[in-house]
């Protein structure tokens, strides 16, 4: 890290321990509750000042044109702030990105990448808004970017920005990628998805995970069934993988994944992986390793 640069930014993933859907508002949006946990596998982003006021990504992403990309709509965002608070515009800043999450997964990899790149270039820019500033900002972007801002495991109740910290036990995770992509409004669309899930309290949560030291058996993902339905690929990785304990699917799919005590057994069951599938392991993580590199309190 320099003054002009900020490299090895991670972008870590997320999984959702269970996701119910409890509702939905005039406006269209559902309300949820799910358990939000971080892991130790993600994008990596790096960050150069430039000297013209450009936002630029400086790596090639098929699929997603660089002014729709979120990480370049987040930037923007906070250009148009720094100019308010500041009466000037900030220098530019140009993006690179090493991409390792899928598009369509369920492991929040857009959103990850766009809040990384908020917390990354603020502190760059020296732009001077707190956590809470930058999750309202993110916020209308997409509903898990205040997440990854809020920087800790947590239960999320609304369209999943009302936060609370959560603890969470260590573990080891499996991922299987199944190699579709799940657009998120055709899980939400779909005539058969139950929106009538009985509300929790998030002491029901961790008095369960206190119980069992695990999450197997608590809750479960309300968008699974819609999702296995509409694309036999993730019904497939949920019934292979869950020969091995409680496999879940993640947010609105595609991924499945599934708790492990230890990284020995996590490794058993990537040996055992038919090679048609992508699949890794990944440890819990408690805080967001950003906040490590930007010295966040």
């Amino acid at each position: 890290m320099t003054g002009r640069s900020l490299h090895d930014c991670p972008a870590p993933a997320k999984l959702n321990l269970f996701l119910h859907v409890t509702g939905r508002r005039a406006d269209g949006y559902h309300l949820l509750q799910t358990a939000f946990q971080l892991v130790d596998h993600g994008d990596t982003l790096h960050f150069d000042l430039r000297d013209d006021g450009q936002i630029r990504r400086v790596t090639d992403m098929p699929g997603v044109p660089e002014e729709h990309d979120l990480i370049i709509r987040a930037l923007r965002l906070l250009q148009a702030e720094f100019l308010r608070r500041h009466g000037r515009l900030p220098p530019g800043v140009d993006v690179a990105i090493d991409k390792r999450l899928p598009m369509g997964g369920g492991l929040g990899g857009g959103s990850s990448d766009a809040a990384t790149a908020l917390m990354a270039v603020n502190h760059l820019w020296q732009a001077g808004l707190d956590r809470d500033e930058l999750m309202a900002l993110g916020l209308p972007l997409g509903a898990d970017i205040p997440f990854f801002i809020f920087g800790e495991n947590a239960f999320a109740e609304g369209v999943g920005e009302r936060l609370q910290p959560l603890a969470t036990p260590d573990c080891w995770y499996v991922v299987i990628e199944p190699g579709v992509a799940v657009p998120t409004a055709a899980i939400f669309c779909a005539g058969d998805l139950t929106r009538d899930s009985k509300p929790v309290r998030i002491t029901d949560f961790s008095r369960h995970l206190m119980v069992e030291n695990d999450q197997k058996g608590f809750g479960k993902n309300d968008l699974q069934s819609v999702a296995t339905r509409l694309f036999p690929p993730v019904a497939e990785a949920v019934e292979w993988l869950g020969n091995y304990g409680d496999a879940r699917m993640t947010g609105s799919g595609a991924c499945v994944f599934c708790a492990f005590a230890d990284e020995a057994q996590a490794d058993a069951v990537l040996a055992e992986m038919p090679r048609k599938w992508r699949a890794w392991k990944a440890r819990s993580l408690k805080r967001h390793p950003i906040q490590a590199l930007l010295q966040v309190e």
